[in-house]
């Protein structure tokens, strides 16, 4: 379950999801301390489709609530979260990948990945192991295509994983799968931290592109996204646009005790 922030702090819930991770650094802290003291965790970022979802689907709900490490992926949920006074940065899985990576080599954390495929993962792997010196990679596993969280494809998996002895394991099979997988591994895997990273690892082996770093600093690497894949996206982005009026009406409470707060 989402562990809550310092009371100090104004915080974001989104249908019983608390954004709990303000910042980058703040998660690379949280997940590498965690893993080094033996924990089962798995961290989500929440970005709009991710909200659709959470609507929709009670086991998606679920998965989520139950991850120790929440941050906010898509830039409405950072817009929403300033309304209420919260200082939350936009984190998502593929900013997450690289300075996790970096403090798991200093601290002899082994690392698996998991997602994509055969080529896709030799050639992360390769690279990750180039720029963080000390990184060690236990395994790496391509399901298929039609992974199945619940499948025993899924049990396979988890064994390989659990085997490996690797301390944190990089998720990277798209919304909802990868968070469905991930709360298993919470009850089936022993001291190992899971991540759910959406397109990480295709972005640092180059096989796909990620948006001009302007595009993500400004909210628009949707839009970016879009243009490049109308077909597949432009649906997604149509739903994802409809639940905004919905999740801000949601979250007015929220923003009116906020500012009551603060004017206290």
């Amino acid at each position: 379950m989402s562990e809550p922030p310092s009371p100090s702090q104004p915080s974001l819930t989104v249908d019983g999801v608390t954004i709990n991770v303000p910042s980058l650094p703040e998660a690379v802290t949280s997940i590498v301390s965690a893993a080094q003291q033996g924990d089962n965790f798995s961290v989500c970022t929440l970005n709009l489709d991710h909200v659709v979802q959470l609507q929709q689907h009670a086991s998606f709900r679920a998965a989520y609530r139950r991850a120790r490490f929440v941050t906010a992926d898509g830039f409405p949920i950072v817009v929403l979260s300033r309304l209420i006074g919260a200082r939350i940065e936009r984190t998502t899985g593929a900013d997450l990948v690289e300075p996790v990576c970096a403090e798991a080599g200093r601290r002899g954390l082994s690392v698996f990945l998991l997602g994509s495929n055969d080529l896709t993962l030799k050639a992360t792997a390769g690279r990750l192991t180039e720029r963080f010196k000390g990184l060690q990679i236990a395994g790496c596993l391509a399901p298929g295509s039609g992974f199945d969280p619940y499948s025993a494809e899924a049990d396979t998996a988890i064994e390989r994983i659990r085997k490996s002895g690797a301390r944190l394991c990089f998720v990277a099979l798209g919304a909802p799968r990868q968070e469905l997988f991930a709360a298993r591994c919470l009850d089936e895997l022993n001291g190992t931290g899971v991540l759910c990273i959406g397109a990480a690892l295709d972005f640092i082996a180059g096989t796909q592109s990620r948006a001009p770093t302007v595009a993500q600093r400004t909210g628009l690497e949707w839009a970016w996204r879009m243009l490049r894949e109308p077909r597949r996206l432009g649906p997604r982005y149509i739903r994802c646009m409809k639940v905004v009026p919905r999740l801000l009406a949601r979250s007015i409470p929220q923003i009116v005790e906020a500012r009551m707060r603060k004017a206290a």
